[in-house]
């Protein structure tokens, strides 16, 4: 065992989980996990906007979407190529039809609204 490396109890992740929640800022997650041995951590968050909206909006506005999620993939794993700057960009694209549509109609995307779980048939 490092060191420096402290035992996770339930105590402990109650104070942690309480402490970052009070901060409300992803970036202190970082600062606080940034010696951690293993740094297969990446940290999303919510940042407040103080707007009204839809939740996927709320998602969209925290990059906790689908379309910010596929982006983080590609941008981690190696060797895409062309093929990872083709899907990024179509998740820009799709984000941009977001955004436009959400300002005009206020409600999310049909292909959004109506997604139910189970076969795409």
């Amino acid at each position: 065992m490092h060191a420096n490396a402290t035992t996770l109890t339930a105590d402990l992740l109650q104070k942690m989980n309480a402490y970052w929640r009070a901060a409300n800022h992803p970036w202190l997650v970082h600062r606080l996990t940034y010696r951690r041995i293993n740094r297969n951590l990446h940290v999303r968050g919510y940042k407040e906007e103080g707007t009204i909206t839809t939740a996927f909006d709320i998602r969209v506005q925290n990059e906790l979407d689908r379309f910010h999620l596929v982006e983080d993939v590609v941008d981690r794993v190696p060797n895409l190529g062309t093929k990872g700057a083709y899907l990024k960009q179509l998740m820009q694209d799709k984000l941009i039809e977001h955004k436009v549509y959400i300002d005009q109609h206020g409600q999310d995307l049909p292909e959004i609204r109506n997604w139910k779980w189970g076969n795409s048939k």
